[in-house]
């Protein structure tokens, strides 16, 4: 789930994005991001992938949560929910902060996004505090694969909650691979792994073959 897009993209995309073009691109191990709120869009196939564990038995590590924020899911007091908004998460995700006043989310990227979450494709997971949405992720389902995307905070720990969710959610429902696209600060503590392209490919080609619905 990336920040900034990294130095050294592929090409920027001539065909116009759409839903379409993006199941082919994460089936090819790429996924899209945008050099600014105006700017051309990329695609991306970074090497090393990160991906996050979640099967128990997972040859490549463990997805770890650390004691406070396991808490806090159990007693923040937050209802979780699932797609009940997933443009206004997507558009969260897009706004500037503090930290990172600009943005790789676009508005044909929203709109692409947004398309694939009619054909079930692509997912939110929401928290909301009296009926507020105070944090949120998104990303695509495909077969036993969930690409995250992106994820905001309006509230302490809001996404990390989220986080946690998702996990469980997709262990419930049988998902093996969890690509978090590049390793940063936010998400490193819940045990990030990073491995070679190719051996991500062999993962996601398993994955995608898979009969699991979100």
């Amino acid at each position: 789930m990336a920040d900034a897009p990294p130095p050294n993209p592929t090409p920027e995309s001539d065909p116009p994005i759409t839903a379409e073009l993006l199941v082919h691109a994460y089936l090819q191990g790429a996924f899209p991001m945008a050099e600014s709120a105006q700017g051309p869009i990329y695609w991306y196939s970074p090497d090393p992938r990160a991906i996050l564990p979640i099967r128990p038995d997972d040859p490549l590590g463990t997805f770890q949560v650390r004691r406070s924020l396991a808490k806090r899911v159990r007693n923040a007091g937050f209802e979780i929910a699932l797609d009940r908004d997933f443009e206004q998460v997507v558009r969260q995700c897009a706004a500037p902060r503090p930290d990172t006043p600009g943005t790789w989310i676009s508005e044909p990227i929203i709109q692409a996004y947004c398309e694939l979450s009619h054909f079930d494709l692509a997912h939110s997971v929401e928290v909301y505090r009296d009926d507020r949405l105070v944090g949120g992720l998104y990303g695509v389902a495909i077969g036993s694969a969930f690409f995250g995307e992106s994820m905001f905070s309006r509230e302490k720990d809001a996404s990390q909650v989220c986080l946690v969710y998702l996990v469980e959610h997709l262990r419930k429902r049988g998902f093996t691979l969890l690509d978090v696209q590049f390793r940063n600060e936010h998400i490193n503590q819940f045990g990030v792994v990073e491995i070679p392209r190719e051996q991500y490919m062999d993962l996601l080609s398993q994955a995608v073959e898979s009969d699991v619905r979100w």
